[in-house]
């Protein structure tokens, strides 16, 4: 019984965030190649929701409005979430006729993106967040693949770079990770979601989004739920932040994981492989099997130290478990940051899969964020 415990705790998180994109990668060659060319100029909205984001709200427009595309029509929608600060009074020294703002009481990221998708016209809905900055052409870049009408949505690339001493080199390799997860699956053709740092959707597909969930994946996954494919474009890239402080992190991936298990939960449908085929298989092994992983780890050493006489095996794999989680504390620990990269690699792995862990259980438990603070993840 141990070894069972401890095998299938082993290989379902090796299959998640090893197995499944290297099977894709094999895959990738049975697939043709796709070629995008350039859409239409596009009646084109693109929807911002803010909190306290005066600092950026001013620079990020003026980018926006200095993007090399050229749509049919562009307006762009700022919507304040209950700012107390002056990102209202920022955004209004951009004078442009394209940009609307709008000022709402504080009441959550969801209310707030419906409310600016309720007062925008485009045939082309575009989300993006008020603090990551855009290249004069992520707008051509990310609008490309629309041109094919069975694509409904489209994915940006976001680059992290390693600004701190901290975990945000973490944030940064999991990025280099996450793209080459994402161009496997975007080669099969099961994109699974896009990141709300920027993302575009045909404005028919869009579904009211609802309080807490993640709002980038309900929003992405409304093409596959019209069977529509999601289109990744590693072209459209948008310069983002890492988090550095361990405490961020750790909170950030429990309002993540909650979040995802609920919008997992609201998309049920796209769960099933006899309705959405190879997307569903795609979706449960990126996104319910990767969220369901790190709780196996406690029963994955627990179950190790039991098998300790059983095979040498067990002994070196356990030396190797309890030599990976001291690199970790020790990263945790080097708070003036003195010890090499790894260290803090191997850190920010364990807050994430404990942020993770905690994430589920307070998911089963009922709990839920309804609110959102972008401060929070800085």
């Amino acid at each position: 019984m141990a070894e069972f415990i401890f095998w299938m705790c082993l290989l379902l998180p090796v299959y998640a965030y090893l197995g499944y994109p290297l099977l894709l990668t094999l895959l990738a060659p049975l697939f043709p190649a796709r070629q995008h060319g350039l859409a239409a100029p596009l009646n084109v909205s693109i929807v911002i929701a803010a909190h306290n984001e005066a600092r950026h709200i001013e620079h990020k427009l003026r980018t926006l409005i200095a993007q090399d595309y050229q749509p049919a029509t562009m307006e762009i929608i700022l919507v304040s979430d209950g700012s107390t600060d002056d990102t209202v009074a920022c955004a209004h020294k951009v004078i442009d006729s394209r940009i609307s703002v709008l000022d709402l009481p504080r009441q959550g990221k969801a209310a707030t993106l419906n409310a600016g998708v309720a007062l925008s016209t485009g045939d082309i809905l575009v989300f993006t967040d008020a603090d990551n900055q855009w290249s004069r052409d992520t707008l051509g870049h990310l609008l490309a693949p629309l041109a094919d009408p069975k694509v409904g949505a489209c994915a940006g690339h976001m680059v992290i770079p390693v600004t701190g001493g901290g975990l945000s080199i973490g944030d940064s390799l999991y990025r280099h990770y996450e793209g080459w997860l994402r161009r496997v699956e975007n080669r099969t053709g099961c994109m699974v979601s896009a990141d709300g740092a920027l993302l575009a959707l045909r404005r028919e597909l869009f579904q009211n989004v609802p309080a807490e969930v993640n709002d980038d994946f309900f929003i992405s996954t409304c093409a596959p739920v019209a069977f529509k494919r999601i289109v990744y474009v590693p072209e459209a890239q948008v310069i983002d932040h890492g988090v550095d402080e361990a405490d961020k992190q750790f909170r950030r991936r429990q309002r993540v994981t909650v979040g995802g298990l609920q919008s997992l939960a609201q998309r049920s449908e796209l769960l099933n492989p006899l309705k959405h085929g190879l997307y569903s298989i795609a979706l449960i092994s990126h996104k319910l099997i990767r969220r369901l992983a790190p709780i196996l780890l406690l029963p994955l050493l627990l179950s190790n130290f039991w098998l300790w006489n059983e095979h040498g095996f067990y002994q070196l794999f356990l030396v190797a478990q309890l030599l990976g989680y001291a690199v970790a504390i020790a990263g945790l620990l080097d708070v003036q940051h003195r010890l090499p990269k790894p260290f803090r690699l191997a850190a920010f792995l364990l807050v994430t899969l404990a942020g993770m862990s905690i994430g589920l259980w307070q998911f089963l438990r009922g709990q839920r964020y309804s609110q959102w603070n972008p401060e929070q993840n800085r």
